[in-house]
């Protein structure tokens, strides 16, 4: 012995004394070996018994040993290493080796090839841990042995997988697993350490000086999995688990993703082969999207499929076409959607499993904790707790920027058979009328924003004051997201006989409809109010709500042949009732319906008669609906080629406009303001009068802008992109472009008058 070596065989004290007599801590001995401080300090503490000999060398050399004490140092080691259990009454070592790979695995290339860099490109601070987690069915256990096969050549000191039952009623504990790890090692059961902690660290300690890849397969939670992971260093641990396992620090994260559909059909294609795939081929695409695009759906298809060799595509996709059956065809042998969407379900507590179902009964295909509260009989901030819980167990998928939250197609399927089997008829029924009637309270008082007749210092009557949008941004954007939910609430209470409820609801949406005339439910809406008002009996009720009926066939599906007839049966009722007013409306819809079928003269005399009627009253009202048949009067008389005629026409519309309609809010006259510039600045057009049409299209163009009116503000930038290409303005392309390309996206017919124009502008622009 030099210096006070001990001459004891106990490794820890050994490495103790030397660092003490080399002066060095041990975090400068960790530094000049390149060997962890928590694996110095488990070897310091006996811990780690017997390092492997290239530690040993390291540490040898950093400590300046001479050749008999490193030989010294080495022996400790070795006493200290496992020894294989090949002596007489000694079990063999634990075998824990990865599951067969699976020979059609399909896609997943992305993720496979950022574990494969970050394996290639591991280092010291290299998370020592991947999770791949998800929802049910993803094929997380599928894609973790694709990958620990693909990995395993860079692991050449072991290969270990260990299912944790996390979904069991009883997973496997830390200290178990452990012990099953340790045992895989070579380690001898006396060896083992009985406290958890203890057999975490002889664990790491060993994994930490080895290229170990572990497979935890199947994790509950983070208590579950932290202890059996390794250190820094170069082993790997891949986790799967249906939980998000959020708490777990350092670790990389493999967040997988719905097949896409080619991807999902080339799975298909591998179990079934490339033939019965070819011959069927739009088959195989229904077939992947009504699987969901989901992997174990899409191989339940397939191996189902297998099995019946004769059988084809068709003949499936016909089968789960029908919701009520899908779930049922989706099963092959022990393979079943359903079972494996049951087993997280029933992990849930029983608050989240209410939620879960109840949600199912949301409608469009997202919902807001709001929905979820009130199908669910829930607070809100429970049911966001529900929702984030949820989330974490991969059983809905969150908004990446918005509070909502949408299941999967046959997740959605298989919780609203669980409505069905736990809530039954009754309680279902109660939940669906609840949310019915807070959703038509909050969409009427929403909508309210925007009513020009609205008295709004009254109470709003919103279900939930302090929760309520204020002001007609946050209400639009409230009425926007929940666009599904509140026309859901109007169907049922239409369906169930609550009339008032769906007229309220209708009449307070009728200026807000005007902001978005580009929806297509609108038709619905007022289908169903109108048919609500007949129920009751009101006939002036039912003119207003056929005029809406007739403006939203004319303007939000284009179907004229539906608002005349609509119109029709407005002024007949509006007749009944002598409502002078309605019945200039009901003459206004019906001449645009003539207009837009080419019965020009027809519509010609009816706005002639709906101005009479309307100029002779004297409301509020009768001025704005003045104003609206003047507008579409010098639109017809332009289109007939009486640009003067239209011009003095939409002179008149902008006098009344700037003399203002007593009891009517400023920016609403504004709105009417606009509308008749942009019709003078088209007047103006047709005149060839350019330079003078231009600043009034521009005015109205940036007043529909502020005003968020996609539908009047693109078409505009319509006309004043053809006034600027006749000027041969440089601004005049990119105007048409924004408008042909906005105008498609609205669904607009004059989409093909923006092409139309811009392929003009080309042909001028090159001289053809």
């Amino acid at each position: 012995m030099r210096g006070g070596t001990p001459s004891a065989e106990d490794f820890g004290q050994r490495l103790r004394v030397l660092r003490a007599r080399a002066g060095l801590s041990q975090e400068a001995l960790s530094h000049a070996a390149g060997v962890s401080v928590r694996a110095l300090a488990d070897m310091e503490r006996g811990r780690t018994r017997g390092p492997q000999r290239r530690t040993v060398q390291a540490l040898a050399e950093a400590l300046g040993l001479d050749e008999d004490e490193a030989a010294g140092l080495e022996e400790s080691a070795a006493l200290g290493r496992p020894r294989p259990r090949t002596t007489a009454g000694t079990a063999a070592p634990v075998t824990l080796a990865l599951p067969r790979d699976i020979q059609d695995f399909t896609a997943r290339d992305a993720a496979l090839a950022r574990l494969l860099d970050l394996v290639r490109d591991g280092g010291p601070d290299r998370p020592a841990a991947t999770v791949v987690a998800g929802q049910p069915g993803l094929g997380k256990t599928a894609f973790a042995v694709h990958a620990a096969h693909r990995l395993a050549p860079h692991f050449p000191d072991g290969r270990f997988a260990l299912d944790l039952h996390g979904m069991d009623a009883e997973p496997t504990t830390p200290r178990d697993a452990l012990a099953r790890l340790l045992s895989a090692l070579g380690i001898a059961d006396a060896a083992i350490p009985a406290d958890t902690d203890d057999r975490a660290g002889l664990w790491r300690s060993l994994a930490g000086e080895r290229r170990l890849l572990l497979l935890l397969d199947n994790a509950a939670d983070e208590s579950q999995v932290g202890p059996l992971l390794p250190g820094t260093g170069p082993s790997l641990a891949i986790v799967t688990s249906r939980q998000a396992l959020a708490g777990l620090p350092s670790v990389h994260r493999c967040d997988l993703a719905l097949l896409r559909r080619e991807e999902a059909v080339e799975l298909l294609t591998r179990i079934v082969g490339p033939d019965r795939v070819r011959a069927e081929a739009q088959a195989a695409r229904d077939l992947a999207d009504l699987c969901g695009h989901l992997p174990l759906a899409v191989r339940i298809a397939g191996q189902r499929l297998l099995s019946r060799p004769h059988e084809r595509l068709g003949k499936l996709v016909a089968r789960l076409a029908a919701e009520g059956r899908r779930l049922d065809g989706l099963q092959a042998g022990s393979l079943r959607v359903r079972a494996a969407f049951a087993l997280s379900y029933r992990q849930l507590p029983a608050g989240s499993r209410t939620f879960l179902r109840r949600a199912a009964l949301a409608a469009g295909p997202d919902f807001s904790p709001e929905s979820g509260a009130l199908l669910a009989g829930l607070s809100y901030d429970e049911a966001v707790a529900c929702a984030e819980e949820l989330t974490d167990a991969g059983l809905l998928q969150s908004d990446p920027a918005a509070e909502r939250y949408r299941f999967h197609d046959l997740l959605r399927l298989y919780a609203a058979e669980q409505v069905e089997a736990e809530d039954g008829p009754a309680v279902r029924d109660a939940a669906l009328d609840r949310t019915m009637r807070w959703m038509l309270c909050r969409a009427t008082a929403a909508a309210l924003h925007f009513d020009a007749d609205h008295d709004h210092t009254a109470p709003s009557g919103d279900p939930d004051p302090d929760g309520a949008p204020a002001g007609r941004e946050e209400a639009r954007a409230w009425l926007e997201a929940e666009r599904a939910q509140w026309l859901a609430a109007l169907r049922r209470a239409h369906d169930t006989g609550r009339h008032r409820q769906v007229l309220d609801a209708a009449e307070a949406m009728h200026w807000f409809s005007d902001l978005n005339q580009h929806w297509e439910q609108w038709v619905e809406v007022f289908r169903r109010s109108s048919d609500s008002a007949r129920a009751l009996g009101g006939r002036r009720e039912e003119a207003v709500h056929l005029n809406y009926l007739a403006w939203s066939y004319n303007l939000c599906v284009h179907d004229p042949r539906a608002a005349l007839g609509a119109a029709d049966a407005a002024l007949v009722a509006a007749r009944d009732s002598e409502d002078g007013l309605q019945q200039g409306w009901a003459l206004g819809y019906g001449a645009g319906a003539l207009h837009r079928l080419g019965r020009l003269e027809e519509a010609h005399t009816r706005l002639r008669a709906a101005a009479g009627c309307l100029a002779s009253q004297g409301s509020p009202q009768a001025r704005l609906a003045e104003l609206t048949i003047l507008n579409a009067l010098g639109a017809l008389l332009r289109q007939l080629g009486r640009a003067a005629e239209a011009l003095d026409i939409h002179r008149r519309g902008e006098q009344i406009c700037q003399a203002g309609v007593p009891g009517r809010a400023e920016e609403l006259i504004a709105f009417y303001h606009a509308v008749h510039r942009q019709q003078i600045g088209n007047d103006l057009a047709a005149l060839e009068r350019w330079p003078e049409a231009e600043p009034s299209l521009r005015q109205a163009l940036a007043f529909f802008e502020a005003a968020q009116m996609p539908a009047w503000a693109e078409q505009a930038r319509l006309d004043l992109g053809q006034v600027l290409g006749a000027l041969g303005h440089p601004e005049a392309r990119e105007t048409l472009l924004a408008a042909r390309d906005a105008l498609a996206a609205l669904r607009s017919p004059r989409q093909a008058e923006a092409a139309t124009a811009l392929a003009a502008l080309g042909q001028a622009v090159t001289g053809n």
